[in-house]
């Protein structure tokens, strides 16, 4: 693993948000001054495609990483904002389904956020 891959790796698996490579980028440029954006891009595509971080791919929003550990998503229509679930019944489910074992899943639940439903529902009474 080169020193980029493991200083993303680490951050990525540090971090309790979804980070995209920007983020990754201007975080990694106060310990790497000289890392290009194109570096960051090219070693969060190699860790992705090795299967050490999760690939968070949501329509008109810019891909978001995550660590591996098992977890669904809930993704705010309104917002964007990513926040981590568990659906825990649905492995044992699916397996049944389809016969045995699967490769993986990626469950991203839609829905409005409190802060999204607050501000709709306020927009209703007006």
């Amino acid at each position: 693993m080169t020193k980029y891959e493991k200083a993303i790796y680490d951050l990525i698996n540090s971090s309790a948000g979804h980070l995209t490579v920007e983020q990754m980028f201007s975080s990694l440029r106060k310990q790497y001054p000289s890392v290009v954006l194109a570096t960051v891009y090219n070693n969060v595509n190699r860790l992705w495609e090795a299967g050490l971080i999760r690939r968070i791919s949501v329509e008109g929003m810019p891909d978001r990483y995550d660590r591996i550990l098992r977890h669904d998503h809930l993704v705010c229509r309104s917002c964007g904002r990513l926040s981590d679930i568990s659906f825990t019944d649905l492995t044992a489910s699916l397996q049944e389904t389809v016969g045995g074992n699967f490769l993986y899943y990626d469950l991203k639940v839609f829905y409005l956020c409190p802060e999204c439903r607050g501000k709709a529902e306020k927009q209703r009474e007006d």
